[in-house]
């Protein structure tokens, strides 16, 4: 792709995101999110897509939905898809809403009664460059509240991977505890969390739709029995045996 048509897809992608980011909703719709216990909260689901090693192109879209609180899987949801669009950082979910809305509206026609009530995403939601990440793409686009995790911190907004940074992690005491990522406006974009007393690793959560940050933290903190919130944690590893049954040659 020359750097014209990279630019211009640059520019039209900006003006969506920024006409998508006005229908970002930052607080909690929901009545099972204003309990302490979630109560009401019966389905949870979790987004993923994973790639045969060295093609970045053909993945597999996977949507699991587990039951609250027990976690038990309900539903999975595995496709082989194409991507089409290039890869451009800061716009991965014009590459992967597509399919994982496909799947989730998949669910809605064939299962409705199945469908989660609230989706954990395998990436950022408002901590992002623009505050319209994948988790907040998703989210608007399917109407449903989405929570975006992220396994790795994203330096963005003036949050970096530096010395304070590190001595904040380590005095995240036990799974629960947390920080906030604060841009350079003063603005938090999300949290770092320990998600449980077995990793010392923080997941980074944020607000993908329809929910508070506060309450995205909590319920993350209550799906996560390692370091990964089980709806995503399931729908990485359903998607990564799909691969590997399908495609045995590939190294997944």
């Amino acid at each position: 792709m020359s750097a014209r048509p990279a630019e211009d897809l640059v520019k039209q992608w900006e003006s969506e995101q920024a006409l998508l980011r006005q229908q970002v909703v930052e607080g909690d719709t929901e009545d099972w999110q204003r309990v302490p216990d979630f109560s009401g909260l019966q389905r949870v689901g979790g987004v993923d897509l994973s790639f045969i090693k060295g093609d970045d192109v053909n993945a597999c879209a996977q949507l699991v939905v587990l039951s609250y609180p027990d976690l038990q899987l309900l539903y999975e949801d595995s496709q082989m898809v194409t991507l089409t669009a290039p890869y451009i950082a800061g716009f991965l979910a014009f590459r992967e809403t597509p399919f994982l809305l496909e799947s989730l509206q998949r669910l809605e026609r064939d299962q409705p009664q199945l469908l989660p009530q609230v989706v954990f995403v395998d990436g950022n939601g408002l901590f992002h460059y623009r505050e319209f990440g994948l988790a907040c793409h998703l989210g608007v686009l399917s109407g449903l509240p989405c929570v975006g995790v992220a396994k790795n911190l994203l330096q963005v907004q003036g949050v970096n991977k530096d010395e304070e940074h590190q001595s904040q992690i380590t005095a995240l005491q036990k799974g629960g505890d947390s920080f906030p990522l604060t841009a350079t406006s003063g603005k938090v974009l999300g949290k770092a969390l320990r998600s449980c007393n077995k990793s010392s690793k923080p997941v980074y959560v944020s607000v993908g739709h329809r929910i508070s940050l506060d309450t995205a933290v909590r319920l993350t903190h209550s799906c996560c029995r390692y370091r990964v919130p089980e709806p995503i944690r399931q729908a990485d590893c359903l998607s990564r045996e799909y691969l590997r049954k399908h495609f045995p040659a590939a190294d997944t």
